[in-house]
């Protein structure tokens, strides 16, 4: 085994991503990068400083012939780490990585159709309100309901079934792991050759959904109609299709934009899983136990308030706010982890 690899095996063992160890040996992640990819090779100081740091001999660093580590010449390092690693291979890393790009189409579409739902109940409700359909205010409210609720079982159906596929790489969320020989180079590739289109997808993705509200302002500055009556218009009480018609572009470009965003999050999240980087470093992976809890519950208030309330069009602020509280509970949750190491 050469340093390159022995450098990987221990960082991954005490939980570090590469920028905590550079943080630690007071060096640049680019240059731990370089090491593990054996581009370079750390001088003797960085040798000595790792050595300590990892718990084991300057010997068993230097010397290929040295596999593992001996009981007389290594101390264990108590990281809070569970005492079994699972390896990955490299065929079940590719088939992951298969399914993750899968999954990333699937749940993204998933939440796009929410954002969608609400679209046609508008419509039909601003239809029926100007007389240019020959239904009543009431069957147009249940069509858009049921509507609603088909689009939303749709994109319930496409999660659990992603869900369930994917129940057999969960480990890789929450167990520390360690990779065959060639799974990390080939995921370190994959990404890196993905990261401009990560970079394009989340900018555009994000400015989507900040000018979502510019077709509904123009056809609103274009009607030319007093403000108290564009407020009415949003509760629906004007016959105005022009509101309903701003508010239908708004969500449309709220869904196409999130969906870039929720994609690419999926795909990069794939790769820095195998990797076990990003927020999937052993101490992230521990303080990620409530994750699922904590967007489970955001999607429960999305769904309630937007049902009881029936206003669509700003119900979906509760993602943007929660992608904001969900930074700082992350923050919250390593410290305890770390308190806890």
């Amino acid at each position: 085994m050469i340093i390159a690899d022995k450098i990987i095996e221990n960082r991954k063992k005490n939980g570090w991503s590469q920028e905590e160890l550079a943080d630690k040996l007071g060096v640049s992640r680019q240059s731990v990068s370089k090491w593990e990819g054996a581009q370079a090779v750390p001088d003797m100081k960085k040798i000595v400083q790792m050595s300590e740091l990892f718990g084991v001999s300057t010997d068993y660093l230097l010397r290929d012939d040295i596999e593992t580590l001996s009981t007389v010449d290594t101390k264990q390092i108590d990281s809070g780490a569970p005492e079994s690693v699972r390896m990955v291979s490299m065929e079940e890393a590719s088939e992951f990585l298969e399914h993750n790009e899968r999954a990333a189409t699937t749940v993204s579409t998933g939440v796009m159709l929410c954002i969608l739902s609400p679209i046609a109940s508008m419509l039909l409700g601003g239809l029926s309100e100007a007389g240019m359909i020959g239904i009543g205010d009431s069957t147009a409210g249940i069509m858009g309901a049921i509507i609603i609720l088909i689009m939303v079982c749709i994109a319930v159906a496409m999660f659990l079934i992603t869900m369930m596929r994917g129940n057999r790489f969960e480990y890789l969320e929450h167990a520390d792991i360690d990779t065959a020989y060639g799974v990390s180079g080939m995921a370190k590739d994959r990404r890196g050759s993905y990261m401009d289109m990560h970079s394009k997808l989340l900018i555009v993705g994000i400015l989507l959904c900040v000018a979502s509200a510019i077709p509904l302002l123009l056809l609103i500055l274009m009607a030319d109609v007093d403000t108290r009556l564009i407020y009415a218009s949003i509760l629906g009480r004007n016959a105005d299709m022009n509101v309903p018609i701003g508010v239908a572009l708004l969500l449309v470009m709220v869904a196409v934009g999130v969906k870039m965003i929720v994609l690419t999050s999926i795909r990069k999240d794939g790769y820095d899983k195998l990797l076990e980087e990003g927020d999937y470093t052993r101490i992230n992976k521990r303080a990620g136990k409530w994750d699922g809890v904590y967007w489970a519950v955001a999607t429960a208030v999305y769904l309630a308030w937007s049902f009881i309330s029936g206003q669509w069009w700003q119900t979906w602020i509760v993602f943007p706010i929660a992608g904001v509280v969900f930074a700082a509970y992350k923050e919250i949750m390593r410290a305890i982890v770390r308190a806890k190491v």
